[in-house]
């Protein structure tokens, strides 16, 4: 039986893991930010038909847009499970997973001026 007057902290998830900036990364070759910039949108274009949801998918692009307070109200209030903590690997509540590439998540060490 559990105690009447316990309370969970405050907004914490204790299973679920608290987002992180994600690691540098080099890409094979340089690219510019055009290049980047492209290579980003036909991800986010071409995700929804990955499987799982649109919905979830418009979540994980406004959070890996977002600074990490926010990305991390934002993947809470989607019930967005989060295996990696720099969301390269996220489920949904039904079990979908949500796989994505390091470009999208941050730039990489060899990114060329345009």
């Amino acid at each position: 039986m559990g105690c009447v007057g316990s309370k969970a902290v405050k907004g914490v998830d204790r299973n679920q893991k608290r987002i992180k900036r994600p690691k540098p990364w080099k890409h094979t070759e340089p690219i510019t930010r055009t290049q980047l910039k492209q290579m980003r949108d036909e991800f986010w274009d071409t995700a929804p038909h990955y499987g799982g949801k649109k919905e979830i998918w418009d979540a994980l692009k406004a959070a890996v847009e977002a600074d990490v307070n926010l990305a991390q109200v934002i993947v809470d209030s989607a019930g967005i499970i989060v295996q990696s903590e720099d969301l390269s690997i996220c489920y949904d509540e039904r079990g979908a997973k949500y796989d994505l590439p390091k470009y999208v998540l941050s730039e990489p060490t060899n990114i060329k001026e345009n």
